[in-house]
């Protein structure tokens, strides 16, 4: 397309999203607002080769995170064997005692994971975190593609891509392998959920019930949903889109509205799936994350295929060295936060906030990772109708089934402002397509 063809294209697929309810909730000065997840036409394109690299080094690296998590709720042996300090699980905020000694149905544990990774100008990809708990995004690529090639088919006629439609599949097999003996459900918080349309999306997709907790029902030691005619059918899976805190208010947050009383002994006993399992926090976190490469030799004996960003713990008398000696040249992230929030980077601090933040990080080295600011490469991007470089970052998707499945799409999101390598779309990032072409 011409450059005014992509700006009326754009703008187009644009009105559609809004129509169709395709919205992202942010916070900006500690108040929440719900907006449109802005599109832009121009895809990120990778090649079959390189692809197919990727998918090999995520499909090691989430079976060495389920690995990692059946034993910190199990023997502990990673733990004993001074792989990961016990520290850096038990102090996690997403460890959860309640799920010690549970082992969920066919010992899966991350059935849909969303892995973010970076391509440095050095042409090497870098994974920068493990989202196992709720990860979302799946939607807004298949969404934005289906009006595309409604609007532009000889694009997709033309271009050898693979498919992206075939995520609903793969999240119904992954569904399916786990299921005990039901329907299948996705659970939602309800429509005015930021993420609404696309667990609206998804169930449409899969064919499976969307329901909120106040249309589930535990009893008797299993899930049932009741249906508009008022008649209970009994529930195998459940593809949870709410927080492990929400869950169940009789055993994490008795406030929570949202959630289904005595669901979590249900999933105990092993009568319900629950997609994610609880307790996966515990392996997202950000300090656990420096720890990934050496599970990945600890369970699979194997050298980790792709990359961790450069990271340094400050727990590590001489990780913290090097960090005090180099705060100008990193960036520091809060490893109990999530979506950007909680990341500063040394060379954008005063005098003062430098000295302020040495001086939390002395208290609480813990709470802190460092790591090198990775020059990840630009992305043609539409902006006010020119094409301008915008850093972004690739949400790939692994599925768990009887063997991991990685998409062959993504979510690229990009940042919206120049110069600034905060991506995440609850920082008011965009996005675009991700095309994985064919051999």
């Amino acid at each position: 397309m011409r450059q005014r063809e992509l700006v009326n294209h754009t703008e187009k697929i644009n009105e559609l999203l809004a129509r169709y309810g395709v919205k992202f909730g942010i916070y900006k000065n500690n108040v929440f607002k719900e907006q449109l997840f802005p599109f832009d036409s121009i895809p990120r394109i990778i090649g079959h080769e390189e692809f197919a690299g990727l998918e090999k080094g995520m499909k090691q690296r989430v079976m060495a995170l389920n690995l990692f998590l059946k034993d910190i709720y199990s023997k502990k042996q990673i733990v004993k064997d001074g792989v990961v300090p016990e520290d850096f699980i038990f102090a996690s905020s997403g460890y959860l005692a309640e799920c010690e000694g549970i082992v969920p149905e066919k010992s899966v544990y991350s059935h849909i994971s969303g892995i973010d990774l970076v391509k440095g100008k050095d042409e090497n990809w870098y994974i920068l975190e493990d989202n196992l708990r709720v990860p979302s995004g799946a939607s807004y690529p298949m969404i934005a593609r289906e009006l595309c090639r409604r609007s532009s088919p000889d694009t997709f006629h033309n271009n050898r891509l693979e498919d992206n439609r075939n995520y609903a599949d793969l999240l119904r097999r992954a569904m399916d392998y786990v299921n005990v003996g039901g329907h299948s459900v996705i659970l939602t918080p309800g429509r005015y959920n930021a993420a609404y349309f696309e667990h609206s999306y998804l169930a449409e997709k899969t064919g499976a019930h969307l329901a909120t907790g106040s249309e589930l029902i535990a009893e008797n030691d299993r899930l049932y949903y009741i249906s508009s005619d008022g008649e209970k059918e009994r529930v195998g899976v459940v593809y949870r889109r709410i927080s492990d805190e929400y869950l169940d208010p009789m055993v994490f947050n008795p406030e929570s509205l949202i959630g289904i009383p005595h669901l979590f002994e249900v999933y105990r006993k092993g009568n319900v799936a629950l997609i994610n399992a609880p307790g996966n926090g515990a392996a997202d976190d950000k300090g656990i994350y420096y720890f990934v490469p050496k599970m990945i030799r600890y369970y699979l004996d194997e050298e980790p295929l792709l990359l961790n960003a450069p990271t340094y713990l400050p727990f590590y008398e001489e990780d913290m060295k090097y960090v005090l000696e180099n705060f100008d040249n990193l960036v520091l992230k809060d490893v109990a936060e999530a979506g950007g929030y909680g990341v500063v980077f040394g060379s954008s601090m005063t005098k003062e906030e430098k000295e302020k933040f040495i001086q939390m990080l002395k208290r609480e080295p813990r709470r802190f990772i460092a790591q090198e600011v990775i020059d990840f490469q630009d992305l043609d991007t539409l902006d006010k109708g020119e094409i301008v470089p915008r850093k972004a970052d690739l949400r790939a998707f692994v599925l768990m089934a009887e063997e991991p499945m990685v998409w062959k799409s993504g979510l690229t999101r990009f940042s919206r402002n120049t110069d600034s390598f905060i991506v995440n779309s609850s920082q008011g990032g965009g996005f675009k397509d991700t095309w994985v072409l064919y051999q």
